[in-house]
């Protein structure tokens, strides 16, 4: 449950017995960037996650793990992880699978996804491919009420816990790649999750939950090669939702030698981020990304913080020779 000086004195007379435990899931009624699914600040090395089209596009097996502290300083505030597994099918040169679990916890709350993904890869020209995307798997959500600090003990809203309560998830996605850049465009869940929403606290015969509308992604990225020695990929992502402002990242990320990356980033109205990886061997890249809030939150938070790994095991020796900056 975040902090009472991190609310404004509004969001207390608006409804007494909402808690701030769960003024959490309400962060759009405080003016600041709303947000359901979770976000990422290194999202140009996350992209399984929102887009299944991505599964198999490196051609490489791919090991991918993402730790996400979001405003630190909080009680309650946002903490995410992800993982990835992807490759190509050695069977179909044009398919590709992956699996995502992401876990998500935010105040009271846990939310664990896990999706298998599925790509299906068509030439579109010389080295142009355009692939189509399946997500299919299950969300669940728990959520204990004993760590809220609830207004009315007596609430009947707030005496049985939310245990294990499952959905399930179907998303697709197109992904178009080239050597040089990418585009894709995705919706990571068709299906609506209901969670928190105010109105159902209204009612005391409806149960607890909350809406998650469905999510639309565009993502972009291209790489410049300056010299032998420099690459430079501007990337960008928009984020539409029903209920919360659009939210576009934009970024340029610079490598050097095929071995330092470092970048920096914008999230419109919401954070300013910079960001350094470093690939330690041919398969080994370690990344750090921080976020500094450009909204008041930043006045009781210290931040957000992630770190990033990711692992490509190879078995072509001219994918090695040939890295990938995406």
């Amino acid at each position: 449950m975040l902090r009472a000086t991190a609310f404004s004195y509004k969001l207390y007379n608006m409804k007494q017995k909402l808690i701030t435990g769960i003024a959490v899931f309400l962060f759009g009624l405080l003016g600041v960037s709303a947000q359901q699914d979770p976000q990422y600040t290194q999202y140009m090395y996350n992209t399984q996650v929102v887009n299944p089209g991505y599964a198999g596009s490196k051609e490489v097996l791919s090991f991918g793990a993402l730790m996400r502290s979001q405003w630190v300083g909080l009680d309650g505030a946002p903490k995410t992880g992800t993982f990835t597994i992807d490759g190509p099918v050695s069977s179909a040169k044009n398919m590709g699978l992956g699996l995502s679990i992401v876990v998500d916890e935010i105040g009271p709350a846990v939310e664990t996804n896990f999706t298998v993904d599925y790509s299906y890869t068509i030439k579109v020209g010389e080295d142009k491919n355009l692939a189509f995307g399946l997500k299919a798997g299950m969300h669940i959500l728990d959520v204990d009420f004993t760590k809220l600090d609830v207004f009315d003990q007596n609430d009947p809203r707030f005496q049985n816990n939310i245990d294990n309560k499952f959905q399930p998830q179907i998303g697709a996605g197109l992904y178009f790649h080239t050597p040089n850049y990418y585009v894709g465009l995705s919706v990571p869940n068709f299906l609506t999750t209901r969670h928190f929403d105010v109105s159902s606290l209204d009612n005391s015969n409806s149960e607890s939950t909350p809406q998650e509308n469905v999510h639309y992604f565009l993502i972009a990225g291209y790489v410049f090669d300056v010299n032998e020695n420099l690459k430079l990929k501007p990337a960008f992502m928009s984020k539409v939702v029903g209920g919360a402002p659009l939210q576009a990242d934009v970024s340029l990320n610079a490598l050097f030698n095929e071995k330092l990356t470092l970048g920096v980033a914008y999230r419109w109205s919401a954070a300013v981020t910079a960001m350094a990886g470093f690939q330690v061997n041919d398969g080994l890249f370690i990344g750090l990304g921080y976020d500094y809030q450009t909204t008041d939150l930043e006045i009781y938070s210290d931040g957000s913080y992630e770190l990033m790994l990711r692992f490509d095991v190879f078995t072509k020796p001219e994918r090695v020779a040939t890295p990938r900056f995406f």
